[in-house]
This record gives C-alpha cells, structure tokens and sequence, in this order.
C-alpha cells in the first residue's frame, strides 16, 4: 500500500544522523545530531579547522565536551558557510579559543531597510518552523528533525571576509580551497580539502527539495547560480560530501548519481519554467505544467519535504519577471472586500458559501479542503459570519496540514489554524 505523505515525513526521519562524532578519514570528523545540524572538524598540526558551528551555545556546549572527551585539538579556526544561524550560532560555545573566523562577503547584499519587516519576518518564521505546535504535529522540518527557535545564541563575529571566487587557504598545516557558491544564501561558501577529497556544501544539498522560496519570506534565492554550484560538486568529484543537513556522503560515485540526479532536477524545473514564462504562462499556469521528470520523480533526494517544486516556479517567475503575471486584467484589483461582497451576491449570499465551504471541509480530499479555505477567505474579506468561517477554515487548514508532505507548509497550515482558533 503506498504512503501518505504523512506517512512519508515520518519516514523521512531516518534521513538525519543520530547524535555523534563520526571520524570520516583520519583526523577529520563529522559531528552530527545536535538539532540536525553537521559541523565538520579537521585536525591540523595543533589545532583543529572547523566548519559550521551548529545552532546555539547548548549544542556548541555539548559538541565541545565531545572533542575534549576525545582528545581533540583544541579548535582555533572556524569557517562559515553562510551566515544562517544555525550554522554558525554555536561557534563561541564550540570553538572559544578561536582566532580565526573566515565568511564569505554576499555577490548580494541584504536588501537595505530590511529591518523593517522584522515583525512579519518573526511571525511567518514562527509558523514555517511550527513554534508552539505539539511534537506529533511537527515530525520534522524537512532538513532536521527540529529547530530549537528560542535557544541562546553563542556566535562569533568573522575576523577575515573574503570576496573572491575562488580563494586557496593552508592554516595549521591543513589545505583548504573555499569557493563562492551561490543558492541557499548570496553568501554561500562551499569549503574543499583536496588532499582528502572531502567537501563541505552548506545548505546547496541536503536529502530534499531545495528550499529556493522559503515561505517565511527573503530575497530571490538566484536558481542559476545554485545549479552552478552543483556543478562544481561533480567536477570536484568528492570522495565525502558534508552538507549542513541530513546524511553526509561517502564513495565517489555516490555522490556523482545523487548529486547528479539532485542537479538534474533542480535545472529542469528551472529551465522548464523559463520557456513556460517565455510562452506567456502565468505563476497558476506554470504551477499546473511544471514538474519533475517521471525518472526523478521518485528520488528521496527530490522529495518535497522542504522546498516544493512549485514553490521554486513561483520564486522564479517573481525573481525574473516581478509581480505582474501578465494578465491585463490583473493590472489593478477591486478593493477586497467589494470583491468579496459581490462574489457572495453572485453566489447566493453568505449562508449558502458558508454551507459550501462546510461541506467542502468534511470531506477528505486536499482539493476540497483548499476550496473550503477559499470560500471562508471570502467570508472574512466580507466581513460576513466571520466566526463560522474561521472554525470551518481552521478545520480546512488541518486537513491541509495532513495532507502536505512538505514540512514547512504542515506547520504553517497548523498554526495558522491555531491562530484563528484564538483570534
């Protein structure tokens, strides 16, 4: 019998790596499992090079008692790859000898007044990680099995910030090369020891869709050049592949079919999505036509679980072409609650759409749970039966929620209904 998607985030659980430190090759490590996040430690002539720092002072506690109980060295110098807090918010706790901190510069800098969205930006970050939702309702969060939201941060300020594209480095005896990589961030570093054919990726791979259009908002994630640092994984031809989340890989050729097949699909909705934007097709039309490929469709590496395919078309469509879809019709809207209020006329009034969305929501299917959300959307923007329509959305949202195999919209979906459930 074939899964739910519920079914398979559950599954998708055994994708990350239990809590441990793992020597991958000698003198080099991967620390895992500590909120799902990997660190990766080489060890020099006296010191240790790290890369990542995990996601706040506990897990850099815990990793840190892990080298001391080992008889690692003592890490001195840290390189980030890229600058999301959960890869670097546990690096003062983890590494507080360090006097080295390497970054990367961003190809794009932080849009500027970025500031100013910092209210909405908490808000659809708390829903997407699913803070305050129950574990059972969590699962997971697609490239961890969770994100501790409010745990204290231990960061370390970079002390060098480099802007090249490729940048040649040897610190205490340990070579590394570390490369602008694009996709998850504008400052994306991917760090390579040749010696040892290990590379360290960040968050350009993990063991699912990528995230390209996060729905708690950013800046345009630039799809060309993530494809790009694809690319480069395969040319280097990396015995060990570390990324910041999920399983590392190990075998050459491993890593060539997975990254190979990850690459494939990421360039195809991409390109795909171009030529339907070149044809005239809408954001809802792209959505409808682009997909993955039937012989990728099933790779575990392409599932869903935290980016979503039409997500990325969305993402692209806006990032290339801006807002406008093209329809003139779309050019200006009525106001939203005229709209609202002559839908309803057309439909029989606010009882009988509510009737319809009530119906709509008893029922099983996804589709019908979408069309329930939509027609209480209609109700409220009316300002009609406003209560009811909130109960029966909420309820469609937790039909959603169940149905997704996507992470992050589960969690949205379930606290957006817990939010109307109290409003």
């Amino acid at each position: 019998m074939a899964l739910t998607n519920e079914q398979k985030l559950i599954a998708h659980n055994r994708d990350f790596p239990k809590p441990g430190m793992k020597e991958i090759t000698d003198k080099v490590f991967v620390v895992t499992g500590l909120g799902g996040n990997n660190a990766l430690l080489v060890e020099g002539e006296s010191s240790g090079v790290l890369v990542d720092a995990l996601s706040n002072e506990t897990e850099g506690l815990e990793a840190a008692a892990w080298l001391r109980s080992t008889g690692r060295q003592p890490v001195k110098t840290v390189i980030f790859t890229h600058s999301h807090p959960d890869h670097t918010s546990g690096a003062a706790a983890i590494a507080p000898e360090a006097n080295l901190v390497i970054a990367r510069k961003p190809s794009a800098p932080v849009y500027g007044h970025s500031s100013a969205l910092n209210g909405i930006g908490a808000v659809r970050g708390m829903r997407q990680w699913g803070d305050g939702l129950s574990r059972e309702e969590i699962i997971n969060i697609g490239t961890n099995p969770f994100y501790e939201i409010r745990q204290k941060a231990a960061p370390l300020n970079p002390s060098y910030v480099y802007n090249e594209e490729e940048l040649a480095m040897t610190v205490d005896g340990v070579s590394f090369v570390l490369y602008a990589a694009d996709g998850e961030t504008d400052d994306q570093t991917f760090v390579w020891f040749p010696e040892r054919k290990i590379l360290a990726c960040g968050d350009n791979y993990y063991h699912t869709f990528p995230n390209t259009s996060p729905i708690r908002g950013g800046q345009y994630r630039n799809v060309s050049r993530w494809i790009d640092s694809l690319d480069l994984i395969l040319r280097l031809e990396p015995e060990h592949l570390v990324p910041g989340h999920t399983h590392a890989l190990a075998g050459k050729e491993e890593i060539q079919r997975v990254v190979t097949d990850y690459r494939d699909g990421v360039r195809h909705i991409f390109t795909e999505t171009l030529e339907g934007m070149n044809r005239g097709l809408t954001p809802d039309q792209l959505v409808e036509t682009v997909a993955l490929p039937d012989h990728l469709r099933e790779c575990p590496q392409l599932q869903e679980f935290y980016g979503k395919v039409s997500w990325m078309v969305r993402g692209i469509f806006s990032g290339y072409l801006g807002w406008f879809d093209g329809n003139p019709t779309h050019l200006e809207t009525l106001p939203c609650r005229e709209r609202a209020l002559r839908t309803l006329d057309l439909s029989g009034g606010a009882a009988a759409v509510l009737a319809a969305a009530k119906t709509a929501a008893q029922k099983s299917s996804q589709n019908d749970a979408q069309w329930a959300a939509e027609l209480c959307d209609i109700l409220m923007e009316a300002d009609q039966l406003v209560e009811e329509a909130k109960s029966t959305k909420a309820a469609a949202l937790r039909l959603l929620a169940r149905a997704t195999i996507n992470s992050c919209a589960r969690h949205y979906y379930f606290c957006a209904a817990k939010d109307l459930e109290e409003a």
